[in-house]
């Protein structure tokens, strides 16, 4: 291994089961001997945090578009600032739940926002950096949607959207993955939690077993 710290993001719509796999990836990095933070987005700093409650809450929901973009990119540019490149800098391995993928499907496709508009931001708030490896937990929407409203509480602002908003959310996650699968990989979340979990640990596996086999 070259002693670089990787920034590795799982992706999907609600219900995905991607907040699941979190902890068990974790676990196979550091037994592989990494230095592991584990962090989601919005949120992952204190800043971060009180943002993503501002976009989740459920009686917010008359917030524009451009109000939800900008916030989004605000706590993203506090979550890289304190939490992110800090670990990467310092050779840690960065699994976070949700990046700027999210915001394509979520604000781009579901909202309508122009992608252009998401680049400039992109671009403003990460410079040159991007995930070195993306996982695309993939179902359909009426899945994932069932399986966030099975949960205990109260549905927060996007997953009390349309199902019409997450299917397109999900064509632009797998849109994206079809242009560069270099770094995109699909996971079939429709599985069982221990063949995606199987099929996760595979991914990571080779991802990491590519790097320790390169010169």
């Amino acid at each position: 291994m070259d002693g670089h710290g990787r920034f590795i993001t799982l992706e999907g719509i609600e219900g995905a089961g991607k907040s699941t796999q979190i902890a068990p990836l974790a676990e196979l990095l550091r037994a592989r001997g990494l230095n592991v933070l584990t962090t989601r987005e919005p949120g992952g700093s204190a800043l971060a945090e009180r943002l993503r409650a501002l976009l989740l809450d459920p009686d917010n929901q008359g917030m524009s578009e451009t109000t939800e973009l900008l916030l989004m990119f605000a706590a993203r540019a506090d979550h890289l600032d304190r939490c992110i490149r800090p670990a990467l800098a310092a050779g840690g391995w960065v699994l976070c739940d949700r990046f700027t993928d999210a915001t394509y499907a979520y604000q781009g496709g579901g909202r309508g926002i122009d992608p252009a508009r998401i680049a400039l931001l992109e671009d403003l708030v990460q410079g040159d950096l991007r995930p070195d490896l993306t996982l695309v937990f993939d179902l359909p929407p009426e899945l994932g949607l069932g399986r966030a409203k099975s949960r205990a509480g109260q549905t927060d602002r996007f997953e009390s959207e349309t199902r019409r908003f997450f299917e397109t959310a999900r064509a632009v996650y797998l849109e994206r993955a079809r242009a560069n699968p270099e770094r995109y990989r699909v996971i079939d979340a429709t599985a069982s939690l221990e063949a995606v979990t199987r099929a996760v640990a595979a991914e990571l596996n080779a991802f990491v077993d590519s790097l320790e086999s390169r010169p």
